[in-house]
């Protein structure tokens, strides 16, 4: 295992159980050795499932069945099963007979129909996943299933990850408490629309599949549609919400449940920039003063993607020129001589100019900070963004060059 990013929180989280939700993990040898590669998630009968998936045109045999079976109706117990160290992207005929293998072998399994098996796979691209070493581990799955093992279920979906990434909120539902847990994996090849990122997130709140799907898809654009640390998307970027039903509260037009829902979102999507391959420096881009909220953060990814921008980061070098090159290539109404740029509260240019009371020595001592704060304001709207990325080290090349071997 590489060491843990310098980001990383200082622990996994306590995650509460989540009534209707059970988890399991297994060690199939799919690339890993001595580590467990396989989770598989059961929720109860009745569940609601939303999800979002990659935007890729060479998405996987997997994000293509969950595409297909989102939606469908909430009859009878669901199933999430996931690998790690096979993405199953790229390999044609021999993707789909394996996602079918998968969930017919799993729905005899577990008593599930497979229409409501949801399969996920990341790692390597190109290689056929050998789902017989899947299917070996399914009964052991389901004689293990516990409720209270969403900890160990986080750790069996990590590829690159230096930490497990975890997130929860409990909120009040018309005087009922809701839980809501999610779990996520990703560190690179990591951008919008969406990530090499896998998300589950579940509850025992009682919402319809319309309602959950249209928070779940418009949360997305705020969070994982908002981080980057690399612009690369995947194949095979999913994220699944799974709501029980337990509680009984009815969450369809709670305005708290829907925040807590956001937030845990939020803050699955930043831990994944936390780990980003490589990184050292965690990195708010604010936008403000776009013509509209699309150009604020057209220009925040702009910013946020730009390799001489990471790089200087990295370097902890106050290159706010940098910035400048970043707005105008973005493609966004922006005027040179309206624009001002601050690192952290340090304004650095004003007015198409540099600060007259810009210094080098203030800003280069900012530099130096683990987490920082890029603000740029251009002067014509109204429109705003906050975009999230890390910096790009050597550490990243390292990472990548050997990823296959």
């Amino acid at each position: 295992m590489p060491p843990v990013s310098p980001l990383a929180p200082a622990s996994f989280p306590d995650l509460p159980k989540v009534a209707g939700v059970r988890f399991a993990t297994a060690a199939a040898g799919i690339k890993y050795k001595g580590r467990t590669d396989v989770m598989l998630a059961e929720l109860a009968e009745g569940s609601t499932i939303a999800g979002v998936y990659t935007k890729s045109a060479t998405r996987s045999a997997a994000v293509l069945d969950c595409q297909a079976k989102t939606g469908g109706a909430a009859a009878g117990k669901a199933a999430i099963l996931v690998n790690s160290g096979n993405s199953n992207a790229f390999t044609g005929r021999n993707g789909i007979a394996s996602v079918e293998a998968i969930t017919t072998a799993a729905g005899k399994a577990f008593g599930i129909d497979p229409a409501r098996i949801f399969t996920s796979s990341t790692g390597v691209i190109g290689e056929p996943l050998p789902h017989d070493r899947i299917i070996d581990k399914l009964n052991e799955l389901g004689s293990n299933l516990g409720d209270d093992s969403i900890g160990a279920a986080a750790k069996a979906i990590m590829t690159t990850d230096t930490f497990a990434k975890g997130s929860f909120a409990v909120v009040d539902v018309d005087g009922t408490p809701v839980t809501i847990a999610g779990i996520a994996k990703g560190s690179g090849m990591i951008a919008p629309d969406m990530a090499t990122m896998l998300v589950y997130i579940f509850t025992d709140a009682k919402i319809g599949h319309a309602p959950l799907q249209a928070m779940v898809s418009a949360f997305a654009d705020r969070t994982f549609n908002c981080i980057t640390v690399d612009s690369d998307t995947s194949t095979s970027d999913t994220v699944i919400v799974g709501a029980t039903g337990a509680s009984e509260a009815d969450a369809t037009n709670n305005a708290a449940f829907a925040a807590a829902l956001e937030q845990v979102m939020l803050d699955l999507a930043l831990l994944v920039v936390r780990d980003g391959e490589g990184a050292t420096k965690f990195v708010e881009v604010q936008v403000s003063g776009a013509a509209n909220d699309a150009d604020a953060k057209t220009v925040g990814l702009a910013i946020a993607n730009s390799p001489l921008v990471k790089t200087a980061i990295a370097g902890e070098d106050a290159n706010w020129g940098r910035i400048v090159m970043a707005v105008g290539k973005s493609g966004a109404v922006a005027d040179r001589d309206r624009l001002s740029i601050r690192f952290g509260d340090i304004v650095v240019a004003e007015n198409g100019w540099r600060a007259p009371n810009y210094s080098e020595d203030a800003t280069s001592a900012y530099m130096k900070q683990q987490e920082l704060v890029i603000g740029v304001d251009l002067g014509i709207g109204a429109g705003k963004a906050k975009v999230w990325t890390c910096d790009l080290t050597h550490g990243y090349i390292d990472i990548n060059a050997d990823y296959r071997s």
